[in-house]
Parts: C-alpha cells; structure tokens; sequence
C-alpha cells in the first residue's frame, strides 16, 4: 500500500492541463509544472535562475506560459492544425 502523500509534495501538471493555461501564469503554478518546490522556485526567480524568463511585475513574478511549454516540449495547436508561432516577431506598418 502506497504511503499517503504530504503536504509539501509537489503534484505536477498533466499535459492538458499545461496546455489549457493562459498565456502568462503565476510561478507558483510554474514551479507545478515543473515539479518543483515553491521556496525552490522563488529563490531561483529572485536569483534570475528560472529554467524560463520570469516577469517580476510589482511584488508578483510571472511567467509566459509560451516559453514553459516550449521548456516542457509542448505546443499548442492552432485552429488551422498548425503549431502555435512561439516567439515571432512583429513589426508595426504605417
């Protein structure tokens, strides 16, 4: 029989759930993702040691949904079939 689990163990996302997230979510539903620990996650993000780029917005850090999946070799599909263009650049016509 297997032992209940604690508290602090961290459960991760399956893949659907991963690739129903908006486009930026909290680190902690990052640090989910990613199995790890939320005091592990923060400090990383404080040390700019994210696996991903962190946005720190006020007090709150965030994290672009696009660049985990792309971390986690995920994408998202397009209505067209397509994969989702990750990171394009977009240029502004007058």
């Amino acid at each position: 029989m297997k032992a209940p689990a604690s508290s602090r163990e961290v459960r991760g996302l399956t893949s659907d759930e991963l690739l129903a997230l908006p486009a930026v979510i909290d680190l902690d539903t990052a640090n989910r993702a990613l199995m790890i620990g939320r005091s592990t996650g923060y400090g990383l993000a404080k040390q700019g040691a994210y696996p991903v780029k962190v946005l720190r917005l006020g007090n709150a850090y965030r994290v672009v949904t696009a660049e985990l999946l792309r971390l986690l070799g995920l994408e998202r599909r397009q209505p067209d079939g397509g994969p989702e263009a990750v990171g394009e650049q977009h240029s502004l016509c007058a």
